[in-house]
Order: C-alpha cells, then sequence, then structure tokens
C-alpha cells in the first residue's frame, strides 16, 4: 500500500498539521516533531519506518481505502 502514503503526507501541507496527524496515528510527541519536520520527498518519506507502521493496511481501511 505505499502509493497511499505519499498521497496523505502530500495533502498534509504544513508541518503543524503533520504533526497533529502523526500524533492521533499514536507518535510520541518529540518524534511526531521530528518527523514532521524533514526535508525529504514525498516518495523518500513513504519508504520510512515510522510511516509505513503508522499508516497501515488496517488503517487504510478503515477509512474506506
Amino acid at each position: 500500500m505505499k502509493l497511499a502514503i505519499p498521497g496523505f503526507w502530500k495533502q498534509w501541507k504544513r508541518i503543524r498539521t503533520k504533526h497533529d496527524k502523526l500524533v492521533v496515528l499514536d507518535i510520541s510527541n518529540f518524534k511526531a516533531w521530528e518527523h514532521a519536520n524533514t526535508r525529504k520527498g514525498y516518495w523518500r518519506v513513504a519508504g520510512s519506518p515510522f510511516l509505513v507502521t503508522t499508516l497501515t493496511n488496517e488503517y487504510l481501511g478503515k477509512l474506506g481505502l
């Protein structure tokens, strides 16, 4: 489901939005700020362990994707 992940990351345009969404997905506050401030591109972030483990197929299924 790697194709859906860059779409989510790209939709969350602001750093604050990325942080808030990551906290909702049960990432610690410090790590959420750390990952929200990354300068990596969408596809690079899509393969990163923190996002792959939080945006699982289960979560995406709940959203109807």
